[in-house]
């Protein structure tokens, strides 16, 4: 089964494993420059990052009430 989500730019993002991608967006919607000059980019990206993370995390739970993936 081919999934997929949406970013947050509009772009359709194809996902290849589910349970991996969950996790490395978990991962980056943390990541943050020490030098506070990057603050408005590190807003940005935990905005994006956030935003796959919860359509990821929604598409799983969608796929697991459907019965279509073991829990």
């Amino acid at each position: 089964m081919k999934l997929s989500i949406t970013d947050l730019n509009g772009h359709p993002i194809e996902v290849a494993d589910l349970d991996k991608a969950i996790r490395i967006t978990g991962e980056y919607k943390t990541y943050g420059h020490e030098d506070k000059s990057f603050s408005e980019l590190d807003k940005r990206q935990r905005a994006y990052w956030t935003d796959m993370h919860e359509k990821l995390t929604a598409l799983k739970n969608r796929l697991k009430n459907n019965k279509i993936i073991k829990k």
